[in-house]
């Protein structure tokens, strides 16, 4: 059912990095984005794959982990993604929003959540550096958001919010990721 598909779909922080994902999945998750709605149909973003080692440090140096949790430098190594999925916007297609890259990098999401994976979505990206780790012509293209993909070892756990509560996840002393979510009667009016 899709609630339970939406349900497993959480922000995964950290994976076992020694599974490692293919391109030909990669390939896969793309082509459901292929297959989601673009404003106006002008399917502007591109994509560069990621699953190979080199490569995946290179991304991975350019992301910022997790702004609630203020200790935490991000996954340490074997604790990392073991794939990403770089969403780049072509400057040269006029679009008549930014929304492509959302729905886009949830479909994608959704599908590895489907395939037994997780992943997390970054927008606090260090775009310029990652341009030029991964040569990314920054006259024609520029980074929209990047998607982390691995097996998930964390355990996330969904929270009712209190009317009025704090939206920040934090983690307990048992490291258990908890993200709070406003009830359904709060947001429907």
């Amino acid at each position: 059912m899709m609630l339970d598909l939406v349900k497993k779909n959480r922000s995964y922080r950290r994976y076992f990095q020694n599974v490692k994902i293919s391109r030909e999945t990669l390939v896969e998750l793309v082509e459901l984005a292929r297959f989601s709605a673009s404003g106006g149909n002008m399917q502007p973003l591109r994509f560069i794959l990621s699953c190979e080692e080199e490569m995946n440090a290179k991304v991975f140096s350019c992301l910022k982990w997790a702004m609630f949790l203020k200790d935490w430098a991000g996954p340490q190594e074997g604790e990392r993604p073991s794939a990403y999925i770089v969403m780049i916007k072509d400057k040269n297609v006029n679009t008549p929003n930014n929304l492509d890259a959302g729905i886009m990098a949830q479909s994608m999401l959704l599908g590895a959540v489907e395939k037994g994976l997780g992943g997390c979505m970054f927008g606090a990206i260090n775009k310029p550096l990652l341009a030029e780790l991964l040569k990314i012509d920054q006259e024609k293209y520029e980074i929209a958001l990047v998607v982390a993909l691995g097996s998930p070892k964390e355990k996330i756990v969904i929270d009712d919010l209190p009317s009025g509560g704090d939206t920040r996840y934090w983690r307990d002393e048992n490291n258990v990721h908890h993200v709070p979510k406003r009830n359904l009667s709060d947001l429907i009016l």
